[in-house]
């Protein structure tokens, strides 16, 4: 059983950052891959970045290329998020999700971004 915590979100003008983190207990295995997800109003929930907690093996969505940025720090069993240069359109609530042969999804957290 995994467990997955997320914090870090707010309101933040069009250009600023945040960085979000997602705390994971449990047992978590060096295969896990370790996501972040988000979902806006009256909209599919969509992938965003993507770890390998044994590392690199990172991927991202077209839309937050070059801006967002995905990292994990094992001793301390986080993953974060690091938003840079935040758009309207990145306004959703970012879920945490941890995957190996299961999938377990933090409850997330919300992030708006003021234009």
């Amino acid at each position: 059983q995994v467990q997955l915590v997320e914090s870090g979100g707010g309101l933040v003008q069009a250009g600023g950052s945040l960085r979000l983190s997602c705390a994971a207990s449990g047992r978590i295995f060096s295969n896990y891959y370790m996501s972040w997800y988000r979902q806006a109003p009256e909209k599919e929930r969509e992938f965003v970045a993507g770890i390998n907690w044994s590392g690199p093996g990172i991927s991202y969505a077209d839309s937050v290329k070059g801006r967002f940025t995905i990292s994990r720090d094992v001793a301390q069993n986080t993953v974060y998020l690091q938003m840079n240069t935040l758009k309207a359109e990145d306004t959703a609530i970012y879920y945490c999700k941890a995957q190996y042969r299961t999938s377990y999804w933090g409850r997330g957290t919300q992030v708006t971004v003021s234009s």
